[in-house]
């Protein structure tokens, strides 16, 4: 199913140049967090990330991740797949016009708007047609629109020309981490603080536990010569569209 297909392709052994990014706007953050718009452990780890910001009043940097281009030189996709990392790349590029007018928040409100448009879509209809009507859902117009955000940011998910921001920003995801690793990446202190891939969570945890969750991560990832943790069984993904 979806989340299988997606832990199997979001690791990536792709070479990081070492030019640093610019600056995010309104930096510097505690962390910055990389995402895929159309990744569900990404969306997950950001709706715990975003609790933490409301109980301990950290900042976050919102960055790309591109898994169109991390997956890109890996043979036989499965052609949902492809169009699945397609649409997320079209919305980065709304993600990357909208920062550079607007701000770093201004991402953070699109990435929450397609993220509660799209996972917790819910109807009738069997698994594949859901998947299908829920990318309606969370169309790009109508996210502006509520947003309060010029429409004329929509054409930028045409123009290729945003895919350098979008390909630069996957490749430092990498460069921090080292590769084989997937998203989400999130980075402490950055730039020069240390990254890490995850953390993968299934379900979201109670205020107590978010907030002892993170402190327990900054434990380890302060700690220089840690690098991983891991398992491999998970929950299921307690998302509504994903549910069967």
């Amino acid at each position: 199913m979806v989340t299988a297909l997606f832990v199997s392709l979001m690791t990536t052994t792709a070479e990081a140049p070492t030019t640093p990014l610019p600056d995010l706007p309104g930096g510097p953050y505690d962390i910055e967090f990389f995402f895929d718009p159309g990744c569900p452990f990404a969306w997950q780890t950001s709706v715990w990330i975003r609790r933490v910001v409301e109980l301990k009043g950290i900042s976050v940097g919102w960055r790309f991740i591109s898994l169109r281009y991390i997956n890109e030189n890996k043979p036989d996709l499965p052609e949902g797949y492809i169009e699945a990392t397609e649409r997320g790349l079209r919305y980065h590029r709304i993600c990357a016009a909208a920062r550079e007018r607007f701000g770093n928040e201004t991402v953070g409100d699109l990435y929450r708007a397609y993220g509660e448009r799209y996972w917790y879509y819910t109807s009738d209809s069997d698994y594949a047609d859901r998947l299908a009507e829920a990318v309606h859902s969370a169309d790009p117009a109508e996210i502006l629109e509520s947003l309060e955000l010029p429409a004329d940011l929509r054409s930028a998910a045409d123009d290729d020309s945003w895919d350098a921001v979008v390909r630069a920003e996957s490749d430092e995801a990498f460069r921090r981490t080292g590769p084989n690793v997937g998203t989400p990446i999130i980075s402490f202190d950055p730039p020069g603080g240390n990254s890490l891939f995850g953390p993968v969570i299934s379900s979201q945890p109670d205020d107590e536990t978010a907030v002892r969750f993170y402190d327990a991560l900054r434990t380890f990832v302060d700690f220089p010569a840690f690098s991983e943790l891991k398992r491999t069984n998970r929950a299921p993904l307690d998302l509504p569209l994903l549910h069967v």
